[in-house]
């Protein structure tokens, strides 16, 4: 199940990619089956060695394009061993809402992704998320949990003060907000309560089969009460005359927005 669409935010093969915060590795999987040079990387090492076996297992299953690599490493978000400038692509999903220095992991996002890369932000939208904070506490006061919930203007306020330029945004999964509207009624850990098992087997259908029935309702939900909010944007080049005084080699119209969209 992703969450960000590739078709609005188009990768090339040979990409250098971050997934950051990758979990499970969904859009790591997605982007090396798209020839991308894939970095996954968390902090949770379990969930990255599970990644890595998947990586392997991929690779001998013939399911990646030749020249495809892909890395699944543990990591510090906020401390990010990579050189400036180390990316064409970075993605963060569902990552920030759980992080208290959300500036710090946006400026060090900024600063590996290469001038004219691209990133994709996804996080829990405002509306589906402030009823789940409503109807249960343990829902987000665990350790590790979400700690606010944001607001797409201010998602978008946060990304530009950061240097970055956005493009388009979108909402996603509409379908899974009812889910966890029931789990945090009946207990965020309760799975056996019949309402929650039932839902659960229609979503688990849903993301098996893909009938044209949920995808065309779920189209036509997300913008009502699509569980996620999905911000794209670009890292401009540097203007000319900044570039001059640094030193830098800049190519003539260098600071112009990269795709006819990039507003």
């Amino acid at each position: 199940m992703l969450t960000v669409d590739f078709s609005r935010f188009p990768l090339a093969p040979g990409d250098r990619v971050l997934d950051l915060g990758c979990g499970g590795g969904r859009h790591a999987f997605e982007c090396y089956k798209r020839g991308a040079q894939v970095v996954a990387l968390d902090r949770n090492g379990e969930e990255i060695r599970e990644v890595a076996k998947w990586f392997a297992a991929m690779k001998e299953a013939g399911e990646v394009p030749a020249g495809a690599t892909a890395t699944a490493m543990e990591g510090d978000a906020l401390n990010l061993p990579f050189p400036d400038a180390s990316f064409d692509v970075v993605i963060i999903s569902e990552v920030m809402e759980h992080i208290p220095d959300d500036k710090g992991v946006l400026a060090e996002m900024v600063r590996v992704l290469k001038p004219g890369g691209r990133i994709a932000v996804t996080v829990p939208r405002y509306g589906p998320e402030k009823v789940c904070w409503a109807l249960s506490d343990a829902y987000h006061e665990v350790e590790g949990g979400h700690i606010r919930i944001y607001r797409a203007n201010e998602l978008l306020a946060k990304m530009r003060e950061a240097g970055l330029r956005p493009y388009g945004s979108h909402h996603a999964h509409a379908l899974h907000s009812p889910y966890w509207w029931l789990k945090c009624a009946f207990g965020v850990d309760n799975d056996k309560a019949l309402p929650v098992r039932a839902y659960h087997k229609l979503l688990v259908w849903d993301i098996m089969k893909k009938p044209l029935a949920t995808r065309v309702a779920e189209r036509a939900l997300n913008p009502v009460m699509g569980k996620s909010f999905v911000a794209y944007a670009t890292k401009p080049h540097l203007p000319a005359a900044v570039a001059a005084v640094a030193g830098a080699d800049v190519p003539a119209g260098a600071d112009e927005p990269v795709g006819a969209d990039a507003k």
